[in-house]
């Protein structure tokens, strides 16, 4: 089973190319004003509209801390702080926002996961 997550956008052209040379997403289908990018098992949908959906998180996730820190060094002017542990769900994380204000998190696991299929 899959599935995706569509956005609306204002900003289109920009949030593809922030996605996918900032964020390692590859189109995996393009069509008339809706770009599907992929990274990992995520699929994230971005369709041109005249509002901007800027509700939910978008997570990703890494092997280990060293990716997500790799992540934040790239992202440094749009994050919202340093990476953390987080206790309460034994991850280690930080936030970031997107150019549409879409808030964004990059984490690893602290415990051992079963990868999705």
């Amino acid at each position: 089973m899959a599935g995706l997550v569509f956005f609306a956008t204002e900003n289109h052209d920009e949030l593809v190319r922030f996605y996918c040379d900032e964020l390692d997403c590859t189109v995996w289908l393009d069509q008339p004003g809706c770009t599907i990018l992929q990274h990992g098992h995520m699929l994230l949908g971005f369709c041109d509209r005249d509002e901007t959906d800027e509700c939910g998180i978008v997570t990703f996730y890494y092997d280990d801390r060293e990716a997500v820190d790799r992540m934040y060094d790239r992202l440094r002017g749009r994050a919202d702080g340093e990476p953390v542990e987080n206790e309460e769900y034994d991850i280690y994380q930080f936030f970031a926002t997107d150019p549409d204000g879409r808030t964004l998190e990059f984490q690893t696991f602290l415990h051992p996961i079963d990868p999705p299929a």
